[in-house]
C-alpha cells in the first residue's frame, strides 16, 4: 500500500486518546480547518489530511477511474483510519465529506463513534418532491465554466457559497483555494459531488450523527437539514444563525459550539 501519509498530507496535532478526523469539502483542503482545531488540540488527538488532488496531496495518486464516485474517497478515507490503527474516532466532514464520512461508516461503523456532518447534502439535485438546490442545467453549466475558464468560475463561485458579503477577504481566500487545485481533477471532483445521489444509503447508516444546517445556505437549501434528520436515525439536527456554506470560516465560535455541544 502506497504510504497513505504522503498520498493525503497527513498531519496529526493535539494530544489526547480519543481521535478526531477534520474532512475538507469540494474545492478546499485541510487549512479550513485553521479556526476549528485550536479548540480541541487540549483533549483530543487531531488528523488533518488532504484528498487526492486536493491541496498538498500526492496528485500523481489520481486516477480518474477511482475516483469517478465518491467510493474512492471513501476508501482512502478508511486507509488513513487502519495506516493508524483507530477506532470509535469522531469524524467532522464538511459538505461532501459529511457522505464521505457516512459511506465510510456504513462500510466500518467500528471505527466511528460519532459523526459531525456541517453543511451535508445526500443529492444536490432538485428531484420532484425533493429540492437539492439545483437543476441539472445549473450543474452543467457549472462544470462547462469549470472547463472553460477556470479562474472565471473561482471568482463566480466563490462569493456565493460563502455568502458572508460583509467580510470580503473570507470569498477571496476561498476564491484563491479554488484557483490552487488541479483545474481537471478539480472538475471531475465537482461532478461527483453535485451529481452524486446517496439518499438511499442514509437509512444504512447507524453511527450517531449531528447535523449543523447554516440558516442561508446557497449550496444547501435549509430543507435539506430536515430531510437528513428524518431519514439519518441517531441523529440530532442544528439550525445554526450562520450563513453561507463554510460556518467553520466565517463563524468558527459557532460552529466550535455546536461540536462541542454534541461532543
Amino acid at each position: 500500500m502506497m504510504d497513505v501519509i504522503v498520498r493525503n498530507n497527513v498531519k496529526i496535532i493535539g494530544k489526547g486518546d480519543q481521535t478526531i478526523i477534520f474532512a475538507h469539502g469540494f474545492g478546499c483542503d485541510q487549512n479550513m480547518w485553521r479556526f476549528i482545531t485550536p479548540a480541541f488540540e487540549e483533549n483530543f488527538q487531531i488528523i488533518l489530511f488532504d484528498y487526492v488532488g486536493s491541496g498538498k496531496s500526492d496528485l500523481s495518486a489520481y486516477k480518474s477511474e477511482k475516483y469517478n464516485t465518491l467510493h474512492g474517497y471513501v476508501q482512502d478515507l478508511l486507509d488513513i483510519i487502519e495506516f493508524f490503527n483507530l477506532n470509535e474516532i469522531i469524524f467532522v466532514g464538511h459538505s461532501i465529506s459529511s457522505m464521505i464520512g457516512m459511506l465510510a461508516s456504513i462500510k466500518r461503523p467500528e471505527y466511528f463513534k460519532k459523526l459531525v456532518m456541517i453543511g451535508p447534502s445526500p443529492c444536490y439535485l432538485n428531484d420532484g418532491a425533493y429540492q437539492g438546490g439545483f437543476e441539472l442545467s445549473d450543474i452543467t453549466e457549472l462544470l462547462d465554466m469549470m472547463e472553460m475558464n477556470f479562474s472565471g468560475w473561482a471568482s463566480y463561485l466563490a462569493p456565493i457559497a460563502m455568502k458572508n458579503p460583509e467580510v470580503p477577504r473570507l470569498s477571496q481566500e476561498l476564491e484563491q483555494t479554488f484557483i490552487a487545485a488541479n483545474p481537471v481533477i478539480a472538475r471531475e471532483f465537482a461532478e461527483v459531488t453535485f451529481l452524486s445521489d446517496y439518499r438511499d444509503d442514509l437509512v444504512k447508516a447507524t453511527v450517531p450523527s449531528l447535523i449543523m444546517q447554516c440558516s442561508d445556505d446557497s449550496i444547501v437549501p435549509i430543507e435539506i437539514g430536515e430531510f437528513l434528520h428524518i431519514h439519518l436515525k441517531n441523529s440530532t439536527l442544528i439550525l445554526m444563525e450562520a450563513k453561507g456554506h463554510y460556518p467553520h470560516i466565517s463563524h468558527p465560535e459557532e460552529t466550535i459550539r455546536c461540536i462541542k455541544g454534541f461532543l
